[in-house]
């Protein structure tokens, strides 16, 4: 829920319906462009250039694992400190700061994983000009030029990126305002001539602190061209009705990069746009600053409620990202030389024999912080996500609960239309596992409370369902209800933990509840707090199928600038403009996460959803992309928005099913639900004053539709919770975009209609309204994919034009794997627990099937902690199938594009027995009954 002032009150309603008219859409007058953000206009109002920062090579010194070199601003004489680490895994990190600030500028805790190895930098040699040192890979080397400073990462006689080679570093020192200066000091400096003034610091050279300030003010009147007159935004700010003073004053930084070769750049979620990130030049840059947009529009660089500030780049030959980590406003500047050019162009450039190669030049510009940037080389796809899981984590491993199908409305109205809804899944014969409460089963917007009237007995209700082996989600949002009579909020303000206003007193604003104060989840006793808080004994009404939902955390306040918090707010000594983009993870990750875990034990694995997010998010839940709205358009986004966060780390994705607002038709209902039955996280979410649609409201045929795509998403369950397995082990996104697995494919590059469940499904959903077929890209020459709904074959490499009706959902399934599904769908999850599995070989002529089981108790840390867990590694080759104990059973195997066998034999436990088998010759597929194999167990089929 986004729509800020809905159900605030009669006049609140009135005024709001005033200004919209009556219509849902985003006000973008409400969110700055960058123009009215003051630090990124002036950012980039600098053109790129010769720049004015110079390498002091004198200054270098070279431990075991870090370099350090001071570079002078030439235009203020300003000095910075330049650290290069070289980390294990093909990564750099560069660190730029001031040598000697004012005061401590903010880096940001919590997100990196730990301390990162590091591997040796040696020098190979140094001049006048520079210093060249060796990276340890691949003759990898990285070139320090000082006269303008430069980096340069080669690999052998290629550049692989640049940093600063288009003189855009630029790092606003911390500075005294002139007009505090003379109460700073006790004297009036202005008064003096800049000559004498200079004669003056030098007289007090011998002490540190004055002879700084002194230069310090030199540097200023060197900037400001000795005037006067202040530019706008440098120390106070106003948007709109709102005005955010800036005791530090200017303290942005901006950095640019040159990536030659590479045309196509991903991530930095979230934004609702193509996968494929645009070019920004004479538009606005891209903005990663956490808000809650009502209704967001489409195909724009406007911020949402995440940010992830990583980029990948992408050519046939290498994949590389950059992770800024930095959690303050920050915009992003993509500029390329082949911007604009078209497919034609391009060929005459080739015919042509243009030398000119392919660059994409970005610029990072942050509001606050330092420069602390990773550099990951690749040179695949695979270890980029390696390299940045090994900086941020990976995803969380959900309970296999958690991947089935989830029913959520704002909001259901009681516990009799809770069991009603409960009842009409098994009415219709229709599987779910977890049913949501949004916050108007709380007592007043109280979290942590249950309404007396709606809910009375919520354990009663939460019984209900765990008797059929189901779950509940409900709501608990970061902003408190100021009333004395809260618990919740009489603790955190005896314990003093709430986020300061600019003058010491607890912030306030308004969110669902009313006046709202805001706890400080930067201080780890404010986050320990609220884990304690999960409690059974302290939420009362709770039980361990009882789960949550963190929503309105970028943070959301109603009548803040933006709808968010003041920047000028204070968390501890820090400035919210230092931390507003951690809030979220804060919330859910290293508070609510670790609430749920402590409250078992730490035996149960958690749910949580958040909207807000980070990097290292993905160590913590799962993510959705906010308050879409039941259109087409929005529709088609959730696929590129999810598979730009699975790009950095975030596979535990989804979009609300029919779309948040508005009331979807029937067919974009039904088609959502196949779209979304394929997608990670998998949730049908509506607004308050949408009409209901529960899935058999839309009439007999297309609840039997919406029935069969919820059903297909819990016989491919096992195949889920693998690749989650997979995800939560070695960082691989779960659904991915074409080109990771086929990276010199440039046909797969822009492709953000289709994706990939791991490496060996390839989903094709219906998005377009009325639609009679859909093009589908199948990938991979020589290749052959298998249509999962009919066994057809078809050959990679092109481009197949599939005919559909309302009950086609387009999947295929790559020749040369196994996969493993549960064809008995129950009521949930965890009543299939010890159904047996049905594996799908699909055979190939390039290469060996192969494929994995994973088992393990579906919701525990038992798989960590005790190691109990089953892994196996399925293989068919040589006409045979092996498996290198569970109660679960292998009950049937397809194999498709299969020949007639003689026989086929199951070789186990050292005995050798037939299976029986069906061969349907005009689709190849072989298929073997009852083999009575053991899921665990150690066995081999035999084809003869």
């Amino acid at each position: 829920m986004s729509f800020p002032w809905f159900r605030m009150g009669l006049l609140l309603g009135l005024c709001i319906s005033l200004l919209l008219g009556g219509s849902w859409a985003v006000d973008r007058g409400n969110f700055k462009t960058c123009d009215q953000s003051a630090f990124c206009k002036r950012q980039r109002a600098l053109k790129p250039g010769q720049s004015p920062y110079r390498a002091l090579l004198d200054t270098l010194e070279l431990s075991d694992s870090r370099l350090t070199l001071q570079l002078i601003n030439d235009n203020n004489k300003v000095h910075l400190l330049l650290e290069l680490y070289r980390l294990q895994g093909n990564i750099t990190r560069v660190k730029i700061n001031e040598l000697k600030p004012l005061k401590p500028r903010y880096e940001v805790p919590d997100v990196l994983v730990g301390d990162q190895p590091t591997e040796p930098l040696s020098v190979l040699s140094q001049d006048d000009n520079g210093v060249v040192l060796s990276l340890g890979a691949e003759s990898q080397r990285l070139i320090v030029s000082a006269r303008p400073f430069r980096l340069d990462i080669m690999e052998g006689p290629e550049v692989l990126l640049s940093l600063n080679s288009r003189g855009l570093l630029a790092f606003e020192h911390l500075r005294l305002r002139k007009d505090t200066f003379v109460k700073h000091w006790r004297l009036n400096p202005l008064s003096l001539h800049s000559s004498s003034f200079t004669l003056f610091c030098h007289l007090f050279s011998l002490f540190p602190l004055m002879h700084q300030s002194c230069h310090l003010y030199l540097c200023q009147q060197a900037e400001d061209g000795g005037k006067d007159k202040e530019e706008d935004g440098l120390w106070e700010e106003t948007f709109k009705t709102h005005t955010d003073s800036k005791p530090n004053g200017p303290t942005s930084i901006s950095l640019d990069f040159s990536l030659p070769g590479v045309e196509h750049v991903y991530g930095i979620p979230e934004h609702a746009d193509n996968l494929k990130l645009k070019t920004t030049d004479g538009g606005e840059p891209y903005r990663l600053y956490n808000l809650d947009v009502f209704q967001y529009e489409l195909y724009n660089p406007m911020a949402l409620y995440g940010a992830v500030p990583v980029m990948l780049a992408h050519n046939a030959q290498r994949t590389m990202g950059i992770f800024w980590l930095n959690a303050a406003e920050t915009w992003v500047d993509i500029s390329s030389n082949t911007a604009g050019k078209t497919v034609f162009g391009k060929m005459l450039d080739f015919v042509q024999g243009s030398s000119e190669t392919p660059q994409t030049d970005v610029r990072w510009i942050s509001e606050s912080g330092i420069i602390d940037v990773f550099i990951m080389l690749g040179p695949k796809p695979s270890d980029v996500f390696s390299q940045y899981a090994s900086l941020t984590g990976t995803q969380s491993f959900p309970p296999l609960a958690g991947l089935g199908y989830h029913q959520c409305r704002w909001n259901y109205n009681d516990q009799d239309d809770v069991k009603a809804v409960d009842q009409g899944f098994d009415q219709h014969d229709i599987p779910y596992d977890f049913i949501w409460l949004d916050i108007e089963h709380t007592d007043g917007k109280r979290y942590f409370t249950w309404d007396p009237e709606k809910f009375p007995q919520p354990k009663e209700m939460l019984h209900g369902i765990k008797d059929k082996r189901r779950k509940m989600v409900a709501i608990v949002d970061p902003h408190i209800k100021v009333d004395s009579g809260y618990k919740i909020h009489s603790e955190i303000r005896a314990r003093d933990l709430y986020v300061k206003n600019k003058d010491g007193g607890d912030y306030e604003g308004w969110c669902w509840p009313g006046n709202s104060g805001y706890p400080d989840f930067t201080n780890p006793e404010m986050r320990a707090w609220w884990a304690s808080m999960f409690a059974y004994d302290k939420y009362e009404g709770s039980m361990e199928n009882l789960y949550t939902w963190n929503d309105m955390n970028e943070p959301s306040v109603f009548n803040g600038p933006e709808v968010t918090m003041y920047k000028d707010a204070m968390h501890g000594k820090w400035e919210h403009r230092d931390v507003h983009n951690l809030y979220g993870l804060y919330v859910q990750h290293m508070a609510t996460t670790d609430g749920l875990i402590q409250r078992s034990g730490g035996t149960e694995r958690p749910f949580v959803l958040t909207r807000a997010f980070f990097a290292g998010s993905q160590r913590y839940g799962a993510v959705w992309t906010g308050d879409n709205a039941a259109e087409w358009d929005h529709l088609k986004i959730s696929i590129p928005m999810c598979l730009s966060l699975g790009l950095v780390g975030i596979s535990l994705c989804g979009a609300d099913v029919g779309g948040f607002f508005k009331s979807p038709s029937a067919e974009l209902l039904v088609r959502w639900y196949q779209t979304g039955a394929y997608q990670p996280f998998f949730r049908a979410h509506a607004h308050l004053d949408t009409p209901r649609r529960e899935p058999w409201l839309f009439g007999p045929e297309n609840t039997a539709l919406i029935r069969d795509a919820i059903r297909q998403r819990y016989t491919l369950l096992p195949y889920w919770y693998q690749q989650f397995y997979q995800a939560h082990k070695t960082g691989q996104p779960v659904m991915r975009p074409l080109w990771v697995e086929y990276p010199k494919d440039t046909a797969t590059f822009t492709i953000d209609d289709e994706f990939l469940i791991g490496q060996d499904l390839l989903v094709h959903p219906v998005t377009e309204e009325g639609a009679r077929g859909v093009t589908a890209y199948l990938p991979g020459q020589g290749e052959v994919w298998y249509d999962v709904h009919t066994f057809q074959k078809h050959n990679g490499a092109q481009n197949l034009y599939i005919p559909v009706t309302m009950s086609s959902i387009p999947v295929f399934q790559r020749g040369g794997s196994i996969v493993p599904r549960k064809v008995r769908v129950r009521r949930s999850s965890d009543c299939m627990e010890n159904d047996p599995y049905t594996l799908y070989v699909a055979l190939s002529p390039q290469r060996v099937a192969v494929g994995e089981l994973y088992i393990d108790d579906g919701h525990t840390f038992n798989f960590q902690t005790k190691k109990e867990f089953i892994h196996r590694s399925l293989t068919f080759a040589n006409n045979a199938l092996s498996n290198f104990s569970t109660d679960s059973w292998i009950e049937k195997v397809l194999i498709l594009g299969a020949s007639k066998p003689n026989k086929v034999t199951l070789q186990m436990d050292g005995k050798e027995t037939s299976v029986e088998f069906e061969f349907e010759a005009s689709m190849s597929v072989l298929t073997l009954r009852k083999p009575g194999m053991n899921a665990g167990a150690d066995w081999t089929v035999v084809l003869q």
